[in-house]
């Protein structure tokens, strides 16, 4: 049986009763979360834009890639182009899935659906959410791996995104 224990906006902790693979019984409590995008949004082959954002929850600013929480029901790619240009302001004419991360197993069911988008243009639709304090930069590829190798990029999800476009040679 399944409790819902709180919700807020479209996620929910829960709670429920679960025989494992080895057939122990246990209580788990998790997070319900919809699915998020992440898109590494290349201006060319040396450049992408990155995000500066506060968050909240850390009480920091933060750099990262665009991302976004899914919309119920939404498929993965109409939901990267809506949140690249709402986060950004820009448009893509190539997008390229990199597949899924899965960045909280232990206690959240989230699904984070990675893209490469391409051939960027301004779209002048930028409208971030409420409570969303973002400022958007064009950072070389090189500054971004050094931000990363110095610590100034600490998010999990760019770092596994810029990670895999470049295993999958798109970056």
């Amino acid at each position: 049986m399944r409790k819902i224990i709180h919700k807020w906006k479209n996620l929910a902790l829960t709670e429920e009763t679960l025989t494992l693979p080895n057939n122990v019984s246990t209580a788990h409590t998790s997070v319900d979360h919809p699915g998020a995008v992440v898109i590494l949004a290349k201006l060319d082959d040396k450049t992408i834009l990155l995000l500066n954002q506060y968050r909240p929850s850390l009480k920091e600013w933060l750099l990262e890639i665009p991302a976004g929480t899914l919309e119920p029901s939404e498929n993965p790619l109409p939901a990267a182009k809506r949140e690249l240009e709402e986060e950004t302001g820009y448009r893509a004419k190539r997008w390229h899935s990199l597949g899924k991360l899965t960045p909280m197993a232990g206690f959240c069911n989230e699904v984070q659906y990675l893209f490469v988008a391409e051939e960027l243009s301004l779209s002048n639709s930028l409208t971030q959410d409420e409570d969303e304090v973002i400022e958007v930069q064009k950072v070389p590829v090189a500054d971004l791996l050094k931000m990363i190798q110095d610590e100034r990029v600490t998010d999990a999800k760019t770092i596994a995104t810029v990670s895999k476009a470049m295993l999958c040679g798109k970056l």
